[in-house]
């Protein structure tokens, strides 16, 4: 006969080595990201393997209308970029650094989230930093007709 102690250490130890447990999510939140690309961007691809190498929980959704899924989301026009993602209620446009990813998820601010818009050399998928690495990475404000402002200045490397 099994005692409740051996049966909750073993119910615990299969949490565990399952990963029902996750304490690095809760510090920083769902971890759950889900990225809507065109299937035929690289870039794109190499921003959620980056995502998913620092323990994102990575869903990829192809499309060839990328439009549809940004006005859906709510992401203004002068704030586009070649994907779209959402994590943990957030929306991510183009190539956020993983820095900021991490940081909003951790903070929380009262934002629909995160827009680098372009796609401009340097930043997370878009090949390596280096000295002439310069972009910013703007908040999507909630509220409709809401101005974006900068939410962190990426330079150099």
């Amino acid at each position: 006969m099994i005692s409740k102690k051996n049966l909750l250490a073993g119910v615990f130890a299969a949490a565990l080595t399952t990963g029902a447990f996750s304490f690095a999510a809760h510090a920083e939140g769902d971890k759950d990201l889900t990225i809507y690309k065109s299937p035929y961007c690289g870039c794109c691809s190499q921003w959620s393997d980056a995502l998913e190498d620092a323990g994102f929980n990575v869903t990829v959704r192809d499309t060839e209308d990328l439009d549809t899924v940004k006005r859906q989301v709510g992401v203004p026009a002068n704030m586009q970029s070649c994907h779209t993602a959402v994590v943990d209620g957030y929306v991510m446009e183009g190539h956020v650094p993983l820095e900021a990813v991490k940081r909003v998820l951790a903070e929380r601010p009262d934002i629909k989230g995160l827009s680098v818009p372009g796609m401009p050399m340097g930043s997370l998928g878009m090949g390596e930093p280096d000295a002439d690495t310069n972009y910013t990475v703007y908040t999507l404000p909630k509220a409709t007709g809401g101005q974006p402002t900068v939410y962190q200045q990426v330079s150099g490397k």
